[in-house]
């Protein structure tokens, strides 16, 4: 690990990675809201995003050392980190709010933990993990079968809660997939390979489902520009430099913060609504992740433990 930065500069980012995820649901209703589709926001974006990496790769002076593996890691990430849940999100985002798909969002790290136990060796199920599991889908069970979908009449629930759930698991495989060969790829390559395919086949599925987009208001540009560089671009990017200097107790704190970003910037810039279920399916979705990641952050500690020799004298 590379020497520990101010703890300031931590918070910072910490701070901006869960202000950029926290309110990229909210501005793809605002784009929503300019006249724009799911698909056409997801693929003008992504591109954003892709050019962003160039660009920043550019002028950090690294460029893309990529090699075969890059490559295929890139290639995979391409489809489970970008195209599968970015579609996923924004059709859900069509019928719930932002705050709603943010709590269902904050399942990332539990699914990551269950895929991990079928696709790494060292990362077992445990008690902690199975209870975690049990409440997380007790309060996803209550968020789709409430009614309550924080948008008035006009939400769904529970077709929200689906496709929710299909990007949940799409980014836990793609991350878990990732572990696996991590250390053997530059993570800004698989970045750029990630962001430019996703922008590809996203583009392609565009013109296949909505043909040729009409020119965005001057609002929506704003919001794809946000989108591409504030909400996807910008967290990427931060938190690759945090998972290099921190404990993955800095990891486990923007989870819990992301959705509560979801649902105050949702109320308070789109007027979102704040229902019963809502906050009760929320409630347990977050303790559960909460259980999940404390068991985590002490296997860490554990393995840490075990690899450093004792002192002898």
């Amino acid at each position: 690990m590379d020497t520990a930065p101010p703890q300031h500069r931590i918070w910072t980012v910490v701070l901006l990675v869960s202000i950029g995820w926290g309110t990229g649901g909210v501005m793809t209703r605002a784009a929503f809201e300019e006249g724009l589709e799911p698909f056409s926001i997801v693929a003008i974006s992504s591109a954003i995003a892709a050019i962003a990496v160039v660009v920043f790769a550019t002028a950090v002076r690294r460029g893309f050392a990529i090699g075969p593996l890059g490559w295929r890691v890139g290639a995979v990430m391409s489809l489970m980190s970008v195209t599968i849940p970015f579609i996923s999100r924004n059709l859900a985002l069509q019928h719930a709010s932002a705050g709603f798909v943010g709590l269902a969002s904050a399942l990332v790290p539990l699914a990551t933990a269950i895929t991990a136990h079928f696709m790494l060796s060292d990362e077992p199920l445990d008690s902690p993990t199975i209870g975690g599991l049990v409440v997380a889908l007790a309060g996803v069970a209550v968020l789709m079968l409430s009614g309550d979908a924080g948008i008035g009449e006009g939400g769904r629930p529970g077709l929200a809660g689906a496709f929710a759930l299909v990007g949940v698991v799409s980014v836990a495989v793609g991350s878990v997939y990732a572990k696996r060969h991590a250390g053997r790829y530059s993570p800004l390559g698989v970045a750029g390979v990630q962001f430019v395919l996703g922008a590809m086949i996203t583009a392609l599925i565009m013109l296949i489902a909505e043909g040729v987009p009409a020119n965005p208001t001057a609002a929506g540009w704003g919001s794809l520009v946000y989108i591409g560089i504030v909400a996807t671009f910008m967290p990427v990017a931060l938190y690759y430099w945090l998972i290099r200097h921190v404990t993955v107790t800095y990891s486990a704190i923007i989870g819990y913060v992301i959705p509560l970003i979801a649902v105050v910037v949702g109320v308070v810039v789109l007027g979102e609504e704040v229902q019963p279920g809502i906050v009760a399916g929320g409630t347990l979705i977050l303790v559960g992740v909460v259980v999940t990641d404390r068991a985590r952050i002490r296997r860490s500690a554990a393995r840490v433990e075990e690899a450093v020799p004792p002192v002898t004298r």
